[in-house]
This record gives structure tokens, C-alpha cells and sequence, in this order.
């Protein structure tokens, strides 16, 4: 059976995000305003053929914690979509 994940990856609370800085310095030179803080992550959607859902479920956390995310720098969320 074939399953849809998707992986949301960002940055660290505690560490400095420079892009998202760089995303609200362009917001405040656009005019912008209200926005209070900024962090840009990434967002990856997997589509993984295996027997169960907690099985598909495994391969996407192997993969994340192996290739996808940095666990230094980030920290990652699954999430198994219809």
C-alpha cells in the first residue's frame, strides 16, 4: 500500500534563524508590519509504499533523522495525510 507523509522540518527554538530574519527584515522594508517573528523551515511530502501505516510511518523518521533533518540544528514532525 502506498502512503502520503509529510514532514515539516525547522530550525531549533533556541538557535537564531537567519533566514527568517532576513524574511522579516524584506517585511519591514515592504512596509509590512505586525509581524512579530519569523522562522523558515521546510516542508517535504513523501509518498512511501509499505505493508502498515506505522511501517510507513518508520521509514519516514529513518529518513528524516538519516538525510532529512539535521537533529543539531533542527527538529522535525510527521504527519500521515490521506
Amino acid at each position: 500500500m502506498t502512503y502520503n507523509v509529510q514532514i515539516k522540518v525547522m530550525p531549533l527554538k533556541e538557535l537564531l534563524d537567519p533566514q527568517g530574519k532576513a524574511v522579516m527584515s524584506g517585511l519591514n522594508s515592504l512596509g509590512i508590519s505586525g509581524v512579530e517573528d519569523v522562522r523558515v523551515g521546510r516542508h517535504i511530502t513523501l509518498q512511501i509504499t509499505a505493508d502498515s501505516e506505522d511501517q510507513a510511518k518508520h521509514k519516514a523518521d529513518e529518513a528524516s533523522k538519516k538525510l532529512l533533518a539535521n537533529p543539531v540544528m533542527e527538529y522535525y514532525e510527521i504527519e500521515m495525510v490521506n
